[in-house]
Formats: C-alpha cells, structure tokens, sequence
C-alpha cells in the first residue's frame, strides 16, 4: 500500500463527520455504561463482601446459636454466594441479553439495561476481591476497634474497609479494565458503543483495517490512562502510611 493509497483509505473511513461522530458517541457511551457499572459494582461488592467476610469471622458462632439476627445472616450468606456463583458461571454477553430481552424487556432504555448488566455482573467480581482484601486485614485491626467502643460493622466501616481498599487497589483497576473492555459487546442489543461504531464504518466502507485499528487505539490509550491515575493514586496512598 503506498502513501496515496493509505491516504484514501482513511479519508474514506474518517473523513465523513458521520463517521467522526459515530466513533465519538460510541466511547462515551462505553464510558459512560463502564463509569455507572462500576459504582454500582462497589457499592454490590462491598454489601456482599461484609455479610460474606462477616459470615466466615464469626462462622462457629453464628452456626452455633438460632437467633433471628443469625439465622438473617445466614441467609444473606447464602443469597450472596448463589449471586456471586451464577454472575460468575455465566458469560456477560448472555446476562446481557438476558436483562434486555427477559428482565427489562419492557424498557425503552438501552442504557440503563446495559448499565445495570454489567454493573450487577462487576459487583460479583468486586465483591471476591473486597473479600479477598478484608480477610488479608488483621484480626487485630477488628479487636482494636471493639476496644474502641465500635461494633463490627462500625469497625468495618471505619476501621477495616479503608486498609482494605490500598490493599485492593491494583486488582480493582484490572477490574475496572476488564469492564471497560467488556462494555465492548454492547452491541449485541443495539447500544452504539465504541467497538459497534468502528464494525458499523467497517460495513458502510467495506474497509476494516483503520476502523478496527482506531477502535483499538482508543481503547488501548484509555487503558493506559486508567493504569497511570491508578498508579498515582497508589504512590498517595503508601506515602500517607508513612
């Protein structure tokens, strides 16, 4: 391919503001359905994360009395861990499907669909790795706070689940990664997303290389960004233990 070719190649494929446009509002949109489920993610992830972890720190005594708070609690494990099993036992592609045409079949927004899909399936992920994180914590931090006066859960909201997030926080970026790179099928229930708008360049101009490529860059940079925010942030939270 010489220069001339190349040149009107990717003329073809941006030089229409369509085009342009279409590239445009597919990364917002994978932005904005990757920054909603992820909040969604955590907030799932740190409810199922303390009644799991709370569960397996007080498991003899909970399985040892009847009351009503352990038998709720109990419960609650088991409603946590069917959640946690089946999002993880089932590909995104299907769940998402399986929100647009079962669950929310009668709502006009694709968005919202796509949003709560994917942030359901995050807070799966994120709460292994939160319940990964408080149980690496020591169990003296938790008899501090009942020296202190605090309750288990007061304990682990201001005591525990600070520590845990500097402990978390590189795996939660590679989820956050994951989860942007999975908002790439989207597509499959009609949401112009980023990947969607470069296949819909490569059909109108029957050239896939520069659509795909460009699709590709964009997400690689996005990445590399993220990494890079996440990397400060993490150098600002060993310094503040010093």
């Amino acid at each position: 391919m010489n220069f001339q070719e190349f040149s009107d190649k990717f003329e073809l494929c941006f030089g229409r503001a369509d085009f342009r446009q279409w590239i445009l509002k597919g990364f917002i949109n994978s932005l904005i359905i990757t920054g909603c489920a992820i909040v969604i993610g955590l907030f799932l992830g740190i409810i199922v994360a303390a009644v799991r972890t709370s569960f397996e720190k007080n498991k003899q005594s909970i399985l040892s009395k009847k009351s009503a708070g352990t038998i709720i609690l109990r419960a609650l494990n088991s409603i946590c861990q069917l959640y946690v099993t089946v999002i993880r036992g089932v590909p995104v592609v299907v769940q998402l499907m399986i929100w647009y045409f079962v669950i929310l079949v009668s709502s006009n927004n694709d968005m919202t669909v796509a949003i709560l899909a994917f942030g359901f399936n995050s807070g799966a992920y994120v709460a292994e790795i939160f319940r990964g994180g408080i149980m690496a914590i020591d169990n003296g931090q938790f008899e501090a706070g009942r020296s202190l006066g605090l309750n288990y859960f007061q304990t682990m909201i201001y005591i525990v689940i600070p520590q845990m997030f500097k402990v978390v926080l590189p795996t939660l970026l590679n989820e956050i990664i994951a989860l942007l790179k999975e908002t790439s099928v989207a597509g499959y229930v009609g949401i112009m997303d980023l990947t969607k708008a470069g296949d819909l360049i490569r059909g109108r101009t029957f050239e896939a290389f520069f659509p795909l490529i460009a699709v590709a860059l964009i997400y690689l940079a996005t990445v590399v960004l993220l990494a890079t925010l996440f990397s400060r942030l993490e150098r600002r939270l060993r310094k503040s233990d010093h």
